[in-house]
């Protein structure tokens, strides 16, 4: 027995910060002060606050230590592991108390959230399937071989109410009874893993923090609808989530856990993964097959649907990996519990990735109907530097922004869908008073035209004539009658695209028209970004009253476009500017404004 553990972020954003060092630093202070066998170190997944990584918790204390580095360890093993004092200075502020560690649910990031996704998420080894097991890992999939029929399990997952977590919100239960209703010799189960979306990182979080989830989700999934192999659709740019997750296949079957006459009860299944090159149109579900099936990774018209004729044209019930993070628990606990959780046509939580400008970037579990308020002002901390906010985008390049007179509506999937957004996989970027939504609108319009497969023309030609128009505004280059071309060619593009990514394309413009339309006024009538982003727009200049001519803007100016002599005012000539901003960021005197 332990008396210490220590819980060291693994997930991605903590390893790139040097959670690896940290833990070998931990593994080697501990051996010379002679407490290896008092206390183990972990390597867990994420527990969320990304904004304080690297982080490190130390039970039973619950200390919960902040942007440790390499050179503090010395101190955390000194001073808490051998003399039982908490390190103060390292501790997350929020959790400082006088005499004892704060609890992390009563911070303001933690005490609104509910964890069932994301429930082994930083608190179990990943790489370690006795932790799943002692945190009722298959216990579940236990209950549905042993007591449960396949129409009983298929029941309880529709009485739920669990709604599909990759963007489209389709009837889980449903969509498996379609699975479980098509006749073929063969039958497969697939789980989408191919998180593309700009700032998005809740899948892979799961993956990395809780691989075992997976498995065991796919499995009951597979005795639902009568299938035996399953596939994972991942990224290889994921690495750290694909080497988890084999790790758990291969001591799930090294158990018994997978492959044939799993837990003596005549049920075969066992799986595999297939990695993705990190194309986005492989997240929609007939591309992703077809990339399985080892094609070139394009969209085909629907019906037939995958539950039909899916992977090698066989039944297919395909899932992402946060619907699949739900199963276990629904199983468990049963449909009425998670019922009782979100709001009347959205059922449990949701996670994000919330990301941005605001203070608690992370990940965030809320359950469906929290507003974004109170993502954005409690569990997020709000905006840095005392900004104002002016939007959040959900759903990524599929998605739309939602400005402020929005954020006391609760979130989940009709109400985005109603106010021009949607719920997408769950990303979450917050925008303040100095993001022009035009340059936004045309972001995410750039990312959809190089991630078209172009296969069918509404997609391939549509979305890149949207964003030439969106380039000339945002260049001051656009006229009025842009806009309703703009408008007219969204809802072209929308009805006439082959699949998802071309027919929500256009949701960013349309959400940015319809709410910031004076942006998009000011870039063409006015010549002006009302957010100092449009570099073509901008102009630089200085105040005579403010500069002391200490001449450093001169000597940084890389186009010689300031002049002026020593202790006098000096002048920028705008038709020589760059609009670099090197002058603003070295003038001390804050002489030098942007127009």
């Amino acid at each position: 027995m332990y008396r210490s553990h220590v819980l060291v972020c693994g997930g991605t954003g903590c390893t790139s910060s040097g959670s690896d060092r940290i833990v070998r630093a931990l593994e080697n202070n501990i051996k010379s002060v002679g407490l290896e066998q008092e206390v183990k170190v972990i390597r867990t997944g994420c527990f969320g606050l990304c904004a304080l990584g690297p982080i490190m918790i130390i039970y039973p204390e619950g200390a919960f230590y902040s942007r440790v580095n390499v050179d503090d360890v010395p101190e955390i093993v000194e001073e808490h592991l051998l003399k039982g004092r908490v390190v103060k200075r390292l501790l997350y502020q929020e959790t400082v108390q006088e005499d004892t560690v704060k609890s992390l649910d009563q911070t303001d990031f933690y005490k609104k959230q509910m964890r069932v996704a994301l429930k082994n998420c930083g608190v179990i080894d990943p790489e370690n399937i006795n932790e799943y097991i002692a945190y009722d890992g298959y216990a579940a999939l236990g209950k549905v071989l042993t007591e449960m029929t396949p129409e009983e399990v298929i029941k309880t997952v529709k009485d739920s109410g669990l709604r599909g977590r990759g963007g489209g919100g389709f009837l889980t239960g449903q969509k498996w009874s379609f699975g479980a209703a098509s006749k073929a010799d063969q039958k497969y189960v697939a789980c989408n893993a191919d998180e593309g979306d700009p700032g998005a990182f809740m899948d892979r979080s799961i993956l990395e923090g809780d691989p075992h989830v997976i498995i065991e989700a796919m499995a009951i999934a597979a005795y639902a609808i009568g299938a035996n192999h399953g596939f994972v659709y991942i990224r290889a740019e994921y690495p750290i989530a694909v080497q988890r997750l084999q790790h758990a296949i291969d001591q799930a079957r090294e158990v018994g856990l997978l492959g044939k006459n799993i837990l003596g009860t005549g049920f075969d299944f066992d799986m595999e993964l297939r990695l993705g090159a990190g194309a986005f149109v492989c997240g929609e579900e007939t591309a992703l097959m077809t990339s399985i099936d080892g094609k070139r990774g394009e969209p085909r018209p629907r019906p037939p649907f995958p539950t039909t004729a899916g992977i090698f044209g066989k039944p297919t019930v395909l899932n992402n990996v946060e619907t699949y993070a739900n199963i276990p628990q629904i199983i468990l606990k049963g449909a009425e519990w998670f019922r009782s959780i979100g709001t009347e046509k959205s059922k449990g939580t949701k996670v994000f990735a919330l990301g941005g400008k605001i203070h608690n970037t992370g990940l965030v579990e809320v359950p469906m109907g929290t507003t974004l308020r109170e993502i954005v002002e409690e569990i997020g901390g709000g905006i840095p530097g005392g900004k104002k906010f002016k939007a959040a985008q959900t759903g990524g390049p599929s998605g739309g922004c939602i400005p402020d007179k929005y954020l006391d509506v609760p979130i989940d999937y009709d109400n985005l869908i109603e106010i021009g957004s949607m719920m997408g996989s769950g990303g979450l970027i917050v925008m303040d008073e100095d993001t022009c939504m035009v340059d936004i609108a045309k972001f995410y319009l750039e990312f959809t035209v190089d991630e078209s497969c172009g296969k069918c023309t509404p997609c391939r030609v549509g979305t890149k004539r949207l964003y030439e128009m969106l380039d000339k505004i945002s260049k001051g280059q656009g006229t009025m009658e842009d806009l309703d071309k703009m408008e007219d060619l969204c809802y072209y593009i929308k009805e006439n695209s082959l699949c998802g990514l071309g027919q929500s394309a256009p949701n960013p413009v349309l959400s940015t028209l319809k709410y910031f339309r004076d942006e998009y006024i000011a870039h063409i009538q006015d010549k002006r970004c009302p957010a100092g982003v449009c570099k073509e727009l901008l102009q630089y200049a200085i105040d005579p009253q403010k500069c002391r001519g200490c001449t450093l803007c001169a000597k940084v100016c890389p186009a010689g476009a300031i002049t002026g002599t020593v202790k006098e005012p000096h002048v920028i000539d705008p038709g020589k500017c760059l609009k670099c901003g090197a002058c603003m960021e070295k003038c001390r005197f804050g002489a030098i404004v942007r127009k």
